[in-house]
């Protein structure tokens, strides 16, 4: 468990500006700050061949905050492991989790050091709740398993939430395997988020991500919508099932979904 009173000190000394980071562009498609030069010239090469990647990260933003408003408000979830935070924006998990039910518990994981450096920013809590972070990479299920029971109970339902992080694992298997392991250490009752960018949708989209992973950047691999799909084996998928984002459980007032190349779903552990 990182010790957020040395965490902003101690990362900044890690924090490589000479070469684009994933965490820092997608920031900045988002619309923040905590970007670094050479991120807005790569995520500024990557709209040039494929703009659309704004809306990508708008809408995957959106999704989580619809999924965690179901879990907290309808199914009265109460425990949340979001493994792959990114950099702090607005409606965080602990936010959106906390403004339906205060006692909510969160735990983030991330390894990138620019993560860990705004950790707190992630660690405020409503009194009645707790936030903590965990710096741990996600090839280290055990190790973010045991550190999160430090907040988490795990004899309690509690949602697993991966978002556009599972593309980072090359090999698929090996995504699937961790998947099934951190799952394994959840109780009946929890619940599995997970959503990334599809192969086979948008061949712009490809392509651009093709040049990106070719950059020097820590890669990221599109999957089809069936090997999505295949993460919640064994689990039931929540209606509309592993859909395009914005088809997810979109709010009344939203302009008519599109299909995008980000897909996602939410299944419960029966």
């Amino acid at each position: 468990m990182t010790d957020p009173a040395a965490a902003p000190g101690s990362a900044q000394q890690k924090i490589d500006t000479s070469v684009p980071h994933s965490a820092r562009i997608w920031n900045y498609w988002l619309g923040g700050k905590d970007n670094y030069p050479v991120d807005e010239e790569a995520g500024d090469a990557y709209t040039a061949v494929f703009p659309g990647i704004v809306s990508i990260a708008r809408s995957s933003r959106a999704f989580l905050k619809r999924n965690i408003t179901y879990l907290a408000g309808e199914q009265g979830i109460r425990q949340f492991l979001d493994i792959g935070t990114g950099l702090p924006t607005a409606d965080n998990t602990h936010q959106v989790a906390q403004r339906i039910a205060p006692e909510a518990r969160i735990v983030y994981v991330d390894n990138d050091p620019m993560v860990l450096a705004h950790a707190r920013a992630l660690l405020y809590s409503t009194p009645e709740g707790a936030t903590a972070y965990v710096d741990a990479n996600v090839l280290e299920p055990d190790r973010i398993l045991e550190a999160a029971g430090q907040t988490l109970d795990f004899t309690r339902p509690t949602a697993l939430i991966l978002s556009n992080i599972l593309g980072h694992i090359a090999d698929y298997d090996q995504a699937r395997s961790i998947v099934t392991r951190l799952m394994a250490a959840l109780p009946s009752g929890s619940y599995l988020s997970i959503n990334d960018g599809s192969r086979g949708i948008d061949p712009d989209f490809e392509q651009a991500q093709d040049a990106y992973n070719e950059s020097g950047a820590v890669p990221y691999n599109l999957r089809t919508v069936d090997e999505i799909t295949t993460f919640f084996d064994g689990l039931e998928l929540v209606e509309p099932g592993v859909v395009s984002v914005q088809s997810w459980r979109p709010d009344a007032a939203s302009p008519e979904p599109v299909t995008i190349a980000e897909h996602g779903g939410l299944a419960r552990k029966p």
